[in-house]
């Protein structure tokens, strides 16, 4: 887990390091910097893998050289393979595995891949390079090229000048989401690699071309029996697991109330010779607060627990450290415990497993109980739901929140649905522009059934987009490695070819997941009510953060973010402090925004 950094920009040795600098919390163990002809290497190392020197990067094979973020799990099968073809190894890294394994197949080494990353290898007999990110996109990586030099970054802040301009696209997508979606960036003239991507540089040529190694594909859904599913299911993610336990620095796992992280606990601890070390953050509001749930499932497993309670004050500590190493706004808020999660965790352990991506695949978010809902009343055209709406309390009915019932009552079809769910069911736009979302729309192709449509989109967007980058970007900002294993491809190809009916049903959700962790776990212990990894920022704008919005949110800052309704944001602000309404998801977002710029010297 690491911070890398290539240009073909003229800069000397300090100044690349003057630029890794501001990421050192990526890779604390190693910083240093190369020039193969006319590219420039940095490299961040955070030693998890063979952590003697001789792994460090930038790391030379032949007329190659590799610079390179986040770990291969399979890369002792891999590195098997090539000593059989004839190749021989200096390290046991899996950095050596991975540039000589370009040297053999090229492009083709990504298929063989299984893991997380973010890579560009050098080429200096053909002057190419060449630059990959995961199926998933769990590793980071921008880049810019405009015709005559590039420059390639783990995060932002490196590349940023004295002449970078905030992208106003990518602000009115974030004024959506929440977040600067891929391929945009917060800044004009820097983009995102999309996930399952890799690209060719020819810098004699100046041939820039973009390919797709790997995507979500059209569902074929499997004629297989639920026990047959759920055996091959178990098989799978032990070997997820087992992979990424694979480390030369202590290892843990992070545990909360829910399914997925018990679960992977429960594998871990099956799998592993010692006892595993777990890590969980409560809150002083018992609302929220999944600590004793997560407690239990650590006395049953016997692990080394490790509970940490945060107060509204932890919250206030946090705040510059996310806009720091986020890089972009960004309005999960849900990255403050992770933070919190993350700084604990390393004064115990280097890496730890997490149950993330869990939900996506089987279908666990309450999201997917609107779009059940949805399918239910969507054979009445939706004019007359609205009537009908005027007349019956729905949102009683189906026991949910007024403004999101509304939306559901008045959505046309399930993409829409799927679009409110994902970016909010309000928007703060003043001229509406929903372009940028073409780029992810194809994914409503894929799957007939609506819940898999819904769960695809999300893999696309949501993930790449909003989860995968909190979880980076709050382990790396406390030199942690997080490791998913029901990210693994192999589990997300899996399960999307399994009747749905196998994953929800309104009774219980993820039945796959619970009828295995029942083995490792009594099911009155874990069918508890699940609270979310989340913290009750409502309740913080209201009360400690209350002066602090208001002095930051001001009117001459509101009306100066490009297309931002000011007049329809300044109402949910005073709805909110009311306590009329919850318009803490927009409120939050618009002050990380007037943070981020504040703390990057950049206006509109």
């Amino acid at each position: 887990m690491c911070g890398i950094y290539a240009t073909n920009k003229i800069i000397s040795k300090e100044e690349a390091i003057e630029k890794l600098e501001t990421i050192r919390f990526r890779g604390p163990d190693n910083l240093s910097v190369e020039k193969s002809k006319e590219v420039t290497f940095g490299h961040l190392r955070l030693s998890i893998i063979d952590t003697d020197e001789r792994s460090n990067q930038p790391f030379n094979y032949e007329n190659y050289t590799i610079v390179f973020n986040g770990e291969i799990y399979n890369f002792e099968d891999i590195r098997k393979e090539l000593l059989e073809l004839g190749y021989t190894f200096k390290t046991s890294s899996d950095t050596e595995v991975l540039i000589i394994g370009y040297a053999h197949w090229g492009h083709l080494v990504l298929q063989k891949l299984n893991g997380m990353f973010a890579f560009v290898v050098y080429d200096s007999n053909k002057n190419e390079l060449f630059g990959a990110r995961d199926r998933l996109g769990v590793k980071p990586f921008f880049y810019s090229w405009d015709g005559q030099f590039f420059e390639i970054c783990s995060q932002l802040r490196p590349m940023l000048t004295q002449d970078s301009k905030i992208s106003n696209s990518a602000v009115s997508a974030y004024l959506q989401a929440g977040y600067v979606p891929t391929p945009m960036s917060i800044i004009e003239g820097i983009k995102k690699l999309e996930a399952g991507s890799y690209f060719i540089l020819n810098l004699n040529s100046k041939k820039f071309e973009i390919e797709k190694y790997w995507d979500l594909t059209k569902v074929q859904e499997r004629n297989i029996s639920y026990d047959q599913a759920l055996n091959e299911l178990e098989t799978l993610l032990e070997d997820a697991v087992r992979i990424r336990l694979r480390s030369d620095v202590p290892i843990g796992t992070f545990l909360s109330g829910g399914i997925d992280s018990a679960l992977v606990t429960a594998i871990a601890s099956k799998i592993s010779d010692d006892p595993i070390s777990t890590f969980t953050i409560g809150f002083t509001d018992g609302k929220f607060d999944e600590s004793k749930v997560a407690e239990q499932y650590a006395a049953i497993l016997k692990t080394n627990h490790t509970t940490t309670i945060i107060s509204p004050d932890s919250v206030f500590d946090q705040i510059e450290k996310l806009i720091y190493v986020y890089d972009e706004p960004f309005n999960d808020s849900s990255a403050i415990p992770s933070l919190l999660l993350n700084k604990v965790t390393k004064q115990y352990v280097t890496v730890a497993l997490s149950g993330d991506g869990g939900d996506e695949s089987f279908l666990g978010y309450r999201h997917f109980d609107l779009v059940n809902r949805f399918q239910k009343i969507s054979v009445i055209p939706s004019f007359i739901r609205r009537i009908i709406a005027s007349i019956l309390p729905w949102h009683k009915i189906f026991k949910t929140r007024p403004e999101t019932m509304r939306f559901v009552i008045a959505a046309n079809a399930t993409e829409a649905l799927a679009e409110g769910i994902f970016l909010g069911y309000g928007s703060l736009q003043k001229k509406n522009d929903n372009s940028w979302l073409d780029h992810y729309r194809k994914y409503f192709l894929l799957a007939k059934n609506p819940f898999q449509r819904v769960a695809d989109f999300g893999i696309k967007l949501w993930l790449e987009n909003d989860s995968n980058v909190k979880v980076d970007r709050a382990s790396m900002a406390y030199s942690v490695e997080v490791r998913s294993p029901f990210l693994d491809y192999r589990v997300i190809e899996f399960a999307r070819k399994l009747p749905v009916s196998y994953r929800y049903s309104k009774q219980v959700k993820k039945k796959m997941l619970r009828d295995l962790l029942k083995k490792h776990i009594p099911e009155e212990v874990f069918n508890q009510p699940k609270k979310g990894f989340s913290m009750p920022i409502g309740k913080f704008l209201r009360g400690p953060f209350k002066d602090e919005i208001y002095s930051t949110l001001t009117d001459e800052y509101l009306n100066s973010v490009h297309n931002l309704n000011v007049s329809r944001f300044k109402w949910e602000l005073e709805q909110h402090m009311k306590g009329t309404y919850d318009f803490s998801y927009n409120i939050w977002k618009l002050y990380l925004l007037a943070r981020w710029q504040k703390q990057f010297n950049l206006n509109f």
